[in-house]
């Protein structure tokens, strides 16, 4: 199944509404029976218990929840919504592996159904969705820690049930379409959603993540990545053949041509093509050769294999596993690949992904990786492929010291322990340098949680660079594997791993930078997202979804380019003009798509109008044209639906609305550089 029909997706919605509303009282009175919360555990908890508190309660603090120094009591919502998370996605997952033959039994390395769970959990004296969810934790290691204390909180029996009965209650289709697993965490915060829109406060760390969570239409993902790598490719396809540039009669014939055939084919059908313009052509009717109305992105690589791709704002990796379906095929078809040789190398040296949000980041890795696994061809279970992926939104949680105090451990985890003496202690050529990069990490993202993507490693101290986090990284898991790490040790090396990664990530450049933006007016944030922009990007500072344009350029290499869906109205507002100076003036537009009111199925009105810009970082062209379409509704008129801006985009034959050209040097010359649309000449789609 391709997507969800409708009544299956509310289903779905419903559904895991009722199971974080569920789960989250069986994570409070969990916790409660550990008195995770109290300042002194039980004098009836085991043990066993007691090393399970402890480890919760550094883990809570990692997680941002606030130990009183004086009382000892510490808070726990972050971690009630950590265990009620990780306990029913570990069962969801284990449902997709399931329902798609993929989850393994351990012992025998053999494939098991979900009535086979049933009957080894009866041989074992446990219930099948424990079983389940044990099989699908490890299979994946890398999606799920394997120490994680959430997991390890027993829940109640009757909570344990209540969340299976919700799981076994979805039907087979959910489990089968590809936009399941997308939309699955915007339906977990839809309720906070809701309640943080309500009350009108203003957006900080704790409500970003439910605030931004948007889920991206298909068509959109496709008309962006078909006129970014799809007219690289075509570009290639054209140069080799120019007769077909100069005979084709329609787009669609370019289309065929264009169009791989391995792996059951693709076809780039939102990939938009244009006519060069002859010197006697009639004006708007170009008779000469073919070209791809974006361009055709001449700087990038030669190969696909080298194309370097990041989506900063992942979500549940929707961008990433479309990005796989299609760079599989290019490499299968470059280099002769198999089909599984493909989606191991692919998310290997192609795909990049990071998130504000730790639990967004953990599904669209479980994402990218069902997608690898259920490739047509590729050979079913074998073991994960490397993925890029981090979450950009941790923070240290702890002062400088106590975070670098981490170096002389890990390098003695490492083999080249601190010099003791009787003065103290001297850093070793291992510690110096670790010391150093953790304090640099500190600095960095002790705002991760509000800025996210938008740090900037390359923009702080230039010796942050001097160090190899590769090195650092596995320095830190040396020190996770050493017998008698502390809890808070344990916390902090787990964090200092995933920031190491994410500033690797961050401090990367790409090729293509491909994603759907968070939406946040200026008006609603808190004061240290404004400041920042202010210092920053003070020219994009009116929206949080601007101040990620200005930020993607920074990600680019001197040929790459950004496609990127972002709230239309920076295109013309007046408190935008100098943001459009400077990127008419710098950068390159290639195409803007305006698709305005209903360009999401499930938002109605005129709740988020929105664009696809493809914008490139090179400086335009003195006689560069700029495409542009528009599939909005003329005023007055009734909004488009998303299936209809859909075909439209596309240009199809029956409803043709056609790319329009204009000289970039003479839109910038526009009153207030406004990118006016209708000075393209768009065409009422319903005269």
């Amino acid at each position: 199944m391709d997507l969800l029909p409708v009544d299956i997706r509310n289903q779905l919605a419903r559904t895991v509404q009722a199971a974080r509303r569920a789960g989250e009282v069986g994570a409070r009175n969990a916790l409660g029976v550990l008195a995770v919360g109290e300042a002194r555990a039980h004098p009836s908890l085991s043990p066993e218990g007691q090393d399970l508190r402890r480890r919760l309660r550094a883990h809570g603090r990692q997680l941002g929840d606030r130990r009183d120094a004086e009382t000892g009591v510490q808070q726990v919502e972050r971690l009630v919504h950590e265990v009620a998370y990780e306990h029913w996605h570990r069962m969801l997952f284990a449902r997709f592996l399931a329902e798609n033959d993929l989850l393994i039994e351990p012992e025998s390395g053999v494939a098991v159904s979900l009535s086979d769970c049933e009957e080894l959990a009866r041989e074992r004296g446990e219930d099948c969705w424990t079983v389940a969810g044990r099989f699908a934790e490890r299979m994946l290691p890398r999606i799920f820690r394997s120490d994680d204390p959430a997991l390890a909180v027993p829940l109640a029996p009757e909570t344990r049930r209540a969340l299976e009965r919700l799981l076994e209650s979805l039907p087979a289709p959910v489990f089968a379409a590809r936009d399941s697993l997308g939309r699955t965490y915007q339906f977990w915060q839809a309720e906070r959603k809701e309640a943080v829109n309500k009350s009108g406060v203003k957006i900080g760390a704790d409500e970003l993540p439910a605030v931004t969570q948007l889920f991206t239409e298909r068509y959109m993902v496709l008309f962006l990545l078909h006129n970014t790598v799809g007219a690289w490719r075509a570009g290639g396809v054209l140069a080799a053949q120019p007769e077909l540039a100069a005979t084709a009669a329609t787009e669609d014939e370019l289309r065929r041509a264009v169009r791989l055939e391995a792996a059951d084919g693709y076809d780039f059908s939102y990939l938009r093509f244009v006519r060069e313009p002859r010197e006697d052509d009639e004006e708007e009717q170009p008779t000469g050769p073919w070209r791809p109305a974006a361009g055709a992105f001449a700087g990038w690589p030669r190969s696909a294999a080298d194309l370097r791709v990041l989506d900063p704002c992942c979500g549940s990796g929707h961008f990433l596993v479309e990005c796989l379906d299609l760079l599989a095929r290019l490499r299968m078809e470059e280099e002769g690949l198999a089909p599984g040789a493909a989606v191991e190398a692919v998310p290997r040296d192609n795909l990049f992904g990071l998130e504000i949000d730790p639990r967004c980041t953990q599904i669209a890795a479980f994402n990218l990786a069902l997608a690898a696994l259920t490739w047509p061809g590729a050979g079913g279970h074998r073991p994960l492929p490397a993925l890029n992926r981090a979450c950009s939104g941790l923070a240290p949680n702890a002062t400088r010291d106590d975070w670098t105090a981490m170096a002389e451990a890990a390098a003695d985890a490492g083999g080249l322990p601190a010099r003791r003496d009787l003065l103290g202690v001297d850093d070793s050529l291992m510690s110096a340098p670790l010391r150093h990069s953790l304090g640099a990490l500190h600095d960095l993202f002790v705002q991760a949680p509000v800025l996210g993507s938008l740090i900037d490693p390359r923009a702080v101290q230039a010796d942050l660079f001097q160090h190899d986090y590769e090195s650092a990284r596995a320095m830190l898991g040396a020190l996770l594997d050493r017998e008698g790490v502390n809890e808070e040790q344990a916390e902090r090396a787990v964090a200092a791993r995933g920031m190491a990664r994410a500033a690797e990530l961050l401090a990367g450049r790409y090729h293509l930078v491909i994603t759907n933006v968070p939406y946040l007016a200026r008006g609603k944030q808190r004061d240290a997202l404004k400041q920042f922009a202010q210092e920053r990007w003070a020219p994009a500072k009116g929206d949080l979804a601007t101040l990620f344009t200005a930020r993607a350029f920074d990600w680019l290499d001197e040929h790459g380019t950004q496609a990127v869906v972002t709230p239309q109205n920076w295109l013309f507002l007046t408190s935008y003009r100098k943001l459009r100076e400077s990127l008419l003036k710098q950068r390159t537009w290639n195409l803007v798509a305006r698709l305005g009111p209903g360009a999401f199925e499930t938002i109605g009105g005129h709740v988020v109008n929105v664009a696809l810009n493809v914008l490139s970082a090179a400086r335009p062209a003195r006689d560069w044209s700029m495409a542009g379409i528009d599939v909005s509704a003329s005023r007055g008129r009734r909004a488009v639906r998303a299936e209809e801006k859909a075909v439209l985009l596309r240009g199809a034959s029956d409803r043709p609305i056609n790319i329009r050209m204009a000289s970039q040097v003479g839109v910038a010359g526009n009153p207030g550089s406004v990118i006016h649309l209708d000075s393209l000449n768009r065409r009422d789609l319903y005269s």
